[in-house]
């Protein structure tokens, strides 16, 4: 039976990897945060939901999901991409990013008002007073997995910025580093079994595994950062 998904993109390509592993189909949403807590809260049938840490303990609180399923995924960094052969700029503090973006062609980043990435990119923006001179330059996407996905065909020096995950799962771009000190977002991502899962057992099982040491190499190779 396929298990149903309600997920941040961040998670897609784990999420997926394992169920290739252990042999279950899985289909759904997949996107940012924003949009999938909508989806979720407007009925969206599903079985797991994958979120922040934070957006599912409130779930939890609200009854939406069982809370004795809660697993964390582990954090993953808001990053810096290009495409796969350009050359990766020093990113490695507010000035060099900050001259970084002011060179790039283009930049890709995901929905600002419902991502976690586009939201808080955006806002790095601001904090380097360089939002007005780049606005005509940014590519929007829903997502951070279709942001890169589009700046991997693009021409030109674009830069982008999503989640780590993401960069790492799309072919044609390149992870450059997270964002540098005093500008950095690290999410930590949870699993939960749907109060109304029609498959809750599958489903608290899937979630134990992704959550679990048996899939802790597959999410740190994912991008996910692990505790020791």
């Amino acid at each position: 039976m396929t298990l149903r998904f309600v997920s941040a993109g961040a998670a897609q390509a784990v999420v997926k990897t394992l169920a290739a592993r252990v042999g279950i189909p899985v289909e759904g949403s997949f996107g940012a945060v924003g949009a999938m807590l909508e989806k979720l809260r407007a009925g969206e049938p599903c079985d797991v939901v994958i979120l922040t840490r934070r957006q599912v303990d409130e779930l939890a609180g609200e009854g939406r999901v069982a809370a004795d399923t809660i697993a964390d995924l582990g954090m993953v960094p808001t990053a810096i991409a290009v495409r796969e052969r350009a050359e990766a700029p020093d990113v490695s503090d507010a000035p060099a990013l900050r001259s970084a973006l002011l060179a790039a062609d283009a930049l890709y980043f995901p929905d600002p008002a419902k991502a976690t990435a586009g939201i808080h990119f955006a806002s790095v923006l601001e904090r380097l007073g360089i939002r007005a001179s780049v606005e005509a330059r940014t590519r929007i996407y829903p997502n951070g997995a279709t942001a890169m996905k589009e700046m991997a065909l693009a021409g030109g020096h674009p830069v982008g910025c999503t989640q780590a995950t993401e960069i790492l799962a799309t072919r044609g771009v390149r992870l450059v580093a997270p964002l540098p000190p005093g500008l950095e977002l690290e999410t930590v991502y949870a699993a939960a079994v749907n109060a109304s899962a029609i498959d809750a057992a599958r489903a608290r099982a899937f979630v134990t595994a992704l959550g679990g040491a048996s899939s802790r190499e597959l999410r740190a190779k994912a991008g996910f950062v692990l505790p020791a």
